[in-house]
């Protein structure tokens, strides 16, 4: 009798380590870290798990070992950096909170610990402590609602500041273990990430979570796109996101026209710049200095230097003047520069490109000379 009842015992206590290992899974390989495999058996096999009522288990047990597999996950995926002292510190007053003490921690701790992060590993302890504070809302509180999307946004803020993107792109998924709300202001973050160091790919892999996750398109959003786009010289990858932006019925910003016009008259393509100027007027009456100088190129490219001397005087005569003070400085570009770039951005096999544009070229007044036309 006294065998069968410790075997039922045993039976029970195994269960409950399955279940504690798959909420908190931390070795892949029976090699990974023998030692501390050793400390969980005995934790676990220890005669006071065995001796009267298995709830009297010391709670602070299984405390430890869930503090640990955050800890030894962290070590095991990034040997370059640990996690720093003070969110170590939040982190695990905030799961002793959750586990031992089974009560809510207070929230400036969480802001505490995001705005404490310092790298990688300490990205990885926001993001357990999340999924930790979720599974404590759910259960002990009935609360099934996600935090709120501001918390998302400094969340996400935060693995941009320390270059934990992976962690960012977790935080703009609708359905998600941590409790996030994800926003397209969230995004914006991780998007501004790529426009500062000019990666395109990665912009398409943010943009395709936006899209998955049904976050709404904005005007910032086809802004920073359209940067990226024209920093990156991607003519294909700029018209496949504005055909997108357009049919959301996003309102498009002047600096947003101003890059897609300033790039179509870059590339010498007159068809989508007048389509671009069709939409941009749509929008607003009046031109911007790039909007104006890019029509007066179209005109340039299809050998109407008059029409493009009328749009440089009506700039003069409509803009500010503080921006009339530019006009100068764009005309040089526009005698000096902005051939070449149509002549680079022509196809290599196109032979006849040099010759075609070599009267455009011949033609364009000097800039003393547009105010004379």
């Amino acid at each position: 009798m006294q065998v069968l009842l410790n075997s039922r015992r045993l039976s029970r206590v195994l269960k409950s380590l399955t279940l504690l290992s798959s909420n908190h899974p931390v070795f892949t390989s029976s090699s990974t870290c023998p030692r501390h495999q050793w400390q969980l058996r005995s934790t676990f096999f220890s005669p006071s798990v065995f001796s009267g009522n298995r709830s009297e288990a010391p709670r602070q047990q299984i405390y430890s070992m869930t503090r640990s597999s955050a800890w030894f996950s962290s070590q095991t995926s990034s040997d370059a950096s640990t996690p720093t002292d003070t969110v170590k510190e939040l982190y695990d007053k905030m799961l002793e909170s959750v586990n031992v003490k089974r009560t809510m921690p207070p929230n400036a701790w969480l802001w505490s610990l995001i705005e404490n992060c310092k790298n990688h590993d300490d990205i990885k302890l926001l993001f357990d402590i999340l999924q930790n504070l979720r599974r404590f809302r759910l259960s002990n509180l009935r609360i099934h609602e996600n935090f709120n999307c501001n918390l998302c946004r400094e969340v996400t803020k935060a693995c941009v500041r320390v270059g934990a993107l992976d962690f960012g792109k977790k935080a703009l998924w609708k359905h998600n273990v941590y409790g996030l709300s994800p926003s397209v202001a969230s995004a914006h973050h991780l998007l501004s990430y790529a426009k500062e160091h000019k990666d395109a790919r990665l912009m398409v892999e943010i943009m395709k979570l936006v899209k998955r996750n049904n976050l709404p398109l904005q005007p910032g959003t086809a802004d920073i796109v359209f940067r990226i786009c024209y920093d990156t010289d991607d003519w294909e990858l700029i018209c496949k996101y504005s055909k997108r932006f357009v049919k959301a019925g996003v309102k498009l910003r002047k600096t947003t026209f101003d890059m897609w016009m300033e790039f179509a008259a870059k590339r010498g393509d007159t068809e989508s710049l007048w389509q671009i100027e069709k939409l941009r007027s749509e929008s607003t009456n009046q031109h911007s200095l790039v909007s104006g100088f890019s029509c007066a190129k179209g005109f340039l490219l299809e050998h109407k230097p008059h029409d493009a001397a009328g749009m440089i005087q009506i700039l003069n005569q409509t803009l500010p003047d503080a921006k009339k003070l530019g006009i100068t400085i764009e005309l040089q570009k526009l005698v000096n520069e902005w051939p070449l770039d149509v002549i680079k951005h022509q196809k290599d096999e196109d032979r006849k490109a040099r010759s075609k544009f070599r009267p455009i070229i011949q033609n364009i007044p000097k800039p003393a000379q547009w105010f004379e036309q």
